[in-house]
């Protein structure tokens, strides 16, 4: 009976998001199976887009469908958990089935049709034709061969291909179609024997002939090296039919020569055994369980899950790690990479398309057995996983601010669940909701109290710089924190700064009316950066000289205020000429490799201070440091978000504890106008359950997370009008749904009122605030808000989203 491919199609919109049905062709029958990739018709004009397939079922014998035009994959490149994984993001996080789908599958394989098009020697002129049309048949007939879509739109100035598909349907044309994907599997020429020694050869010929003999098979390029040859050498080899040739796949493994060696055996103190075997009790029961390993910095929580991931792999099952950012990857990497050699796997942003793809292709295939990566790693496809480790699992950077707006944390927690294991995360400053979860009893605790080491946890002193005078913005730089950075390059110990600004100076006014300089894209201010001595926008890359006129008044920008990295690097240098200073931010680590090397340098003594961004704050070990200094600290405190002083206290605790990792004392200077705030009081005094006892009861109060969801219904349009009465019509919409079908449902609504950063790429940006329970009713509620609004919408120009996680006021 013939087949029907339930497919999730690419750019279907929200609104008209489904699973659709298509006829499986006789050729597809049994090689065509859920996971794979197809190219479907789509759309009253029938144009080719790719698809993947859900499931496929028996048709009716009156069934009436199009026909699925070509299957993309051998073999799935989804399995059924990570299918069930794209339908689950769908219903939760209110993103289309192929939005789900494009988070697990590599961009790589991404495949377009592309249109070639020739003169039609049959075509008889039936009309009149138009300038373009009669320029695209007079720039053909000079071809010899069909020539593709977008080389005609470029060499005759279209901006898009109506032209050519008007004559194609005219009959004037005739086109072919080719599929051709976003990047191929890497390939190389391989050498081998064909037959016996016979036909004469020359004296380099039977060089490569015995090279050949010896090793059985080799790539050309190995055989031309070793056997001292040109390419032309072979070729001749193989017309003579001594040698053929074939191509064998390759990954482009950007770590291939940066596999660290095994290291000395991980011996754990008595405190780590503990933890260890309280997290192997368990794992042992096989079933779905989150851990919180809680460690105060510098505890060694990296040796505990190290020695449970070996114990993992060595009864044939994966681990998945993640860390928060790309600058933790080298040294996480390293470590798993001693342990567990070439059989790690690596997935961040910074990898080339291809590396992501062979990558993924390693994982799938069973050929790695550790996944470390970032957060869309949670999404690697790993077969039998055996654990799921979540480093610092406190960091935003988990979250995901753009469609599908996703936490990796709970398609963490799906996926234990999915394969009933452990979850552990790990974090010197859980978050509150983590931290609760386990104080209640929904998670085990697992606490480490002392350093591995046995040094002591810094001394941490708290610099006003009210007092300093600091706050005219003369220097950045207090005088005590200077005569320390003084004392340490004395004494050949090293020193790290964070200032969680990049850039020269923050902002510029002018000096006649005292206008700040914005972006004309987003609602910030500019900010000057002395590489390229230029302001730039650091959400949209925005870029205009630095000698440009006020957009008010037409007067100088002279009036520079606020530090950055680049002036804290150039304060340094100027105060300690004979200084090595090291600046970490992203216009630093832009290379692939820069963190890996800068960090390894620094490790190595080249450098005697790091100023850095938050990059520097967390899961960095470098034992020679001694020093620790924080700058800006009250950015962090008051900003619009109801996580400001959880996230002012983890970023303080982590930065201080880069201090004193060894047997070497350390100490901490945190710069403030708030010397007397009980956050930065307890980040220095490493309190954690103090901050947490006194957090607690404030988001009591004010019902804030873990009493309740926080989840945002955001409105973005080019037109500022448009984005206000879109945001009114939803509230309105949402209030009147509310009442009608959900009257018992738990719900807080604040707004409509603008974002924090109310222009964004050019677009204004409104929200309504819902605190409420992240559920299935109230998800079908906001289904229904969605939906009723589509329907009544106004402008065109509008786009309404859904954040599941919101948590920036």
């Amino acid at each position: 009976m013939p087949q029907v491919a339930q497919v999730a199609v690419d750019k279907a919109t929200s609104s008209f998001d489904k699973l659709f049905s298509y006829r499986v062709p006789r050729e597809m029958e049994g090689t065509l199976r859920p996971g794979c990739r197809v190219m479907v018709p789509f759309g009253a004009g029938n144009r080719k887009r790719q698809g993947m397939v859900f499931a496929l079922a028996e048709a009716a014998e009156d069934a009436t469908l199009k026909p699925v035009s070509a299957q993309l994959d051998e073999n799935p490149v989804l399995s059924a958990e990570l299918l069930a994984l794209s339908k689950h993001l769908r219903d939760t996080v209110f993103c289309t089935y192929y939005e789900a789908v494009r988070l697990m599958v590599p961009a790589a394989l991404d495949t377009k049709v592309e249109h070639s098009y020739a003169l039609n020697p049959d075509w008889e002129e039936d009309g009149a034709l138009s300038a373009d049309e009669s320029l695209v048949l007079g720039y053909l007939a000079h071809r010899r061969a069909p020539t593709r879509e977008k080389a005609v739109c470029d060499a005759l100035g279209f901006a898009d291909e109506r032209v050519l598909r008007t004559l194609y349907e005219r009959g004037a044309l005739v086109r072919e179609e080719e599929l051709r994907r976003r990047v191929l599997d890497d390939k190389i020429t391989m050498v081998r024997l064909c037959r016996e020694e016979g036909a004469s050869m020359t004296q380099k010929q039977r060089a490569v002939y015995e090279f050949l003999q010896e090793c059985g098979t080799a790539s050309l390029k190995e055989c031309c090296y070793y056997a001292a040859v040109t390419r032309a050498v072979v070729d001749n080899m193989q017309k003579k039919g001594l040698v053929e040739y074939y191509e064998r796949e390759v990954y482009r493994n950007p770590y291939r020569d940066r596999v660290h060696k095994a290291g000395e055996e991980i011996v754990l103190s008595g405190e780590q055994q503990q933890a260890l075997s309280a997290l192997e009790e368990i794992q042992k029961k096989g079933e779905y369980a989150v851990s919180l390993l809680f460690g105060v910095t510098g505890s060694g929580k990296t040796q505990v899950f190290l020695k449970l991931a070996q114990q993992v792999v060595k009864v044939g099952r994966g681990v998945l790690v993640l860390v928060p950012e790309i600058a933790l990857t080298p040294q996480t990497i390293g470590k798993f990479q001693c342990c567990f050699g070439g059989s790690v796997a690596v997935i961040h942003s910074a990898l080339s398309l291809g590396e992501r793809l062979d990558e993924f292709k390693r994982i799938r295939r069973g050929e790695a057995s550790v996944v470390v990566g970032t957060r869309s790693a949670v999404f690697a496809p790993i077969e039998n996983l055996g654990l799921i480790i979540i480093d610092e699992e406190q960091e935003q950077s988990y979250k995901s601010e753009k469609t599908p707006r996703f936490h990796a944390r709970d398609v963490a927690k799906w996926r234990a669940h999915y394969h009933s294991t452990q979850l552990l995360l790990a974090s010197a400053t859980p978050s509150v909701e983590s931290y609760y979860q386990a104080k209640n009893g929904k998670y085990a605790l697992i606490p480490l109290r002392g350093r591995y080491t046995g040094s002591r946890l810094p001394d941490v002193y708290i610099i006003d710089t009210a007092a300093e005078g600091l706050a005219a913005g003369s220097s950045v730089l207090s005088q005590r924190l200077c005569d320390e950075l003084y004392h340490n390059l004395q004494a050949g110990e090293q020193s790290i700064l964070l200032l969680n600004r990049r850039g020269y100076h923050t902002l510029v006014k002018c000096k006649d009316c005292s206008e700040v300089a914005r972006c004309p894209n987003c609602s910030v201010s500019l900010t000057y950066h002395s590489a390229n001595d230029s302001l730039c926008c650091h959400y949209c890359g925005y870029i205009q000289p630095r000698e440009s006129p006020c957009g008010e008044c037409g007067g100088q920008l002279t009036r520079w205020q606020g530090a950055g990295t680049q002036r804290v690097e150039e304060e340094l240098k100027s105060l300690y000429p004979g200084a090595r200073v090291l600046r970490m931010d992203m216009d630093t680590t832009m290379h692939k490799f820069s963190h890996e090397e800068y960090f390894g340098r620094f490790a190595a003594h080249e450098y005697d201070i790091m100023v850095g961004t938050q990059m520097v704050a967390k899961g960095l070990n470098f034992p020679d440091v001694t020093l620790v200094g924080v700058l800006g600290t009250d950015q962090w405190l008051f900003s619009d978000d109801f996580r400001s002083f959880e996230r002012t206290f983890g970023l303080l605790t982590q930065v201080v504890g880069r201090a004193g990792r060894s047997e070497k004392r350390g100490r901490a200077f945190v710069q403030t106008m708030w010397p007397q705030n009980p956050v930065i009081e307890q980040a220095a005094a490493q309190h954690y359950e103090q901050f947490f006892a006194q957090e607690i009861g404030t988001r009591r109060l004010g019902l804030y997370p873990p009493f309740c969801d926080v989840c945002a219904l955001g409105v973005t349009s080019p037109d500022e009008e448009a984005a206000k009465a879109a945001s009114q019509q939803l509230s309105a919409i949402l209030g009147r749904i509310a009442a009608q079908s959900y009257p018992d449902l738990p719900l807080r609504v604040l707004g409509p009122s603008d974002f924090a950063l109310y222009k964004m790429g050019g677009k204004y940006r409104r929200k309504l605030i819902l605190k409420c329970r992240n559920n299935a009713r109230t998800r079908a509620l906001l289904r229904q808000v969605l939906a009723a609004f589509e329907e009544q919408k106004q402008k065109k120009k509008v786009t309404v989203f859904v954040d599941m996680y919101y948590d920036n006021f």
